[in-house]
């Protein structure tokens, strides 16, 4: 049974060494790994007849044992406001979903762990159906490559965000060896602080992150301050109480220096009350975190609204007057459902 091919996005300068050595014998010079990934990063070509620096032979020997982009685009949605959307499928028929973010000095890519998710918030489109599979390293890293597809020529992305579907930390090697290779020289090169793993609360793995020696932003998407509204909102919830959390992003904050945001989603009638607000600052303070305020984005369904800006504007004065460093994040892809799983859902389903 034929083999399929090598994901080079799964791979780092030694292993496709190890692999090229495997495939032309120990005569490949040991260059040719830095030279693949230099046109894979810097000149983001498709497929290996575009590397004018490699012998035809060796070309169509890689053309056969390895690929560079393993996904179809399914769906490509731009957004009246500069954000686009991108539905893969993968070989197996799996499909996820990243996002193009523009700003005037910011170029964000926001990409997806997992193809669902386990922690079935019930706000939520990604954990409709539960967790199908983990995304593998070079899918993670594909998206981001997909997305620098939609960016005009030489621009880069300045910003990577772990806040698609799944939960980063559920799938933590993955996600750590994509890191990597978006971080890396002779990867995509991005600084460790313009990369941010979002969070349900994994304790555990939030220390071990903690220890990575990565300088990356971790954001803890809280969305209840409280352990009985978190576990009505937050299945997983049930199992890891608020104050196991704050601990954890304690650790990670003082090991790393590095302070933790707190995403807090904004469910009309839910979770903006005055004690929120009141409780809500008592975990930001046991952390130095800053919170950022998200109305809601409708998913069509699940019964939960989107606030009016009145009403977030007054949640936001209530914590500033509490001492929280607080901002709103403004929503961006209304009108391409841009929230994380809402194109899968319906890619899936296209009555929901």
């Amino acid at each position: 049974m034929d083999q399929p091919p090598v994901h080079v996005l799964d791979l780092n300068p030694d292993d496709l060494q190890s692999h090229l050595v495997e495939l032309f014998g120990p005569e490949i010079p040991s260059y040719r790994a830095k030279q693949i990934f230099e046109w894979v990063y810097r000149h983001r070509i498709h497929n290996f007849a575009e590397m004018t620096n490699l012998p035809r032979s060796i070309k169509e020997l890689l053309d056969l044992h390895f690929c560079i982009y393993a996904s179809s685009v399914v769906q490509n949605r731009p957004s009246n406001d500069g954000t686009r959307k991108l539905l893969l499928r993968w070989p197996d028929g799996a499909t996820s979903e990243c996002v193009l973010i523009p700003t005037e000095d910011r170029r964000t890519a926001c990409l997806s762990a997992q193809v669902g998710c386990p922690v079935q918030c019930v706000f939520c489109a990604s954990g409709v159906g539960g967790l199908d599979r983990n995304l593998t390293t070079g899918q993670i890293v594909e998206q981001a490559l997909r997305l620098i597809d939609l960016c005009p020529d030489e621009t880069k992305l300045t910003n990577i965000v772990f806040m698609g579907i799944g939960e980063p930390l559920a799938n933590y090697d993955a996600v750590i060896g994509a890191i990597r290779i978006l971080h890396a020289p002779w990867g995509m090169g991005l600084g460790a602080r313009r990369l941010t793993v979002s969070t349900i609360g994994l304790p555990q793995p939030i220390r071990k992150l903690a220890q990575e020696g990565l300088p990356i932003n971790l954001a803890w998407s809280l969305h209840a301050p409280n352990d009985t509204l978190r576990r009505q909102l937050i299945p997983w919830a049930a199992k890891i109480p608020l104050d196991e959390v704050i601990d954890a992003c304690r650790y990670f904050f003082e090991t790393t220096g590095r302070e933790v945001t707190l995403e807090y989603l904004v469910l009309d009638g839910v979770n903006h009350r005055p004690e929120h607000a009141e409780q809500l600052a008592r975990i930001a303070s046991a952390i130095r975190a800053n919170v950022n305020l998200i109305p809601y984005n409708p998913v069509a369904g699940l019964g939960f609204a989107r606030p009016d800006d009145a009403v977030v504007m007054q949640f936001e004065q209530r914590l500033r007057r509490l001492g929280v460093n607080v901002h709103v994040r403004h929503s961006r892809g209304l009108d391409i459902d841009a929230a994380c799983g809402q194109l899968r859902r319906q890619n899936q389903n296209p009555r929901s």
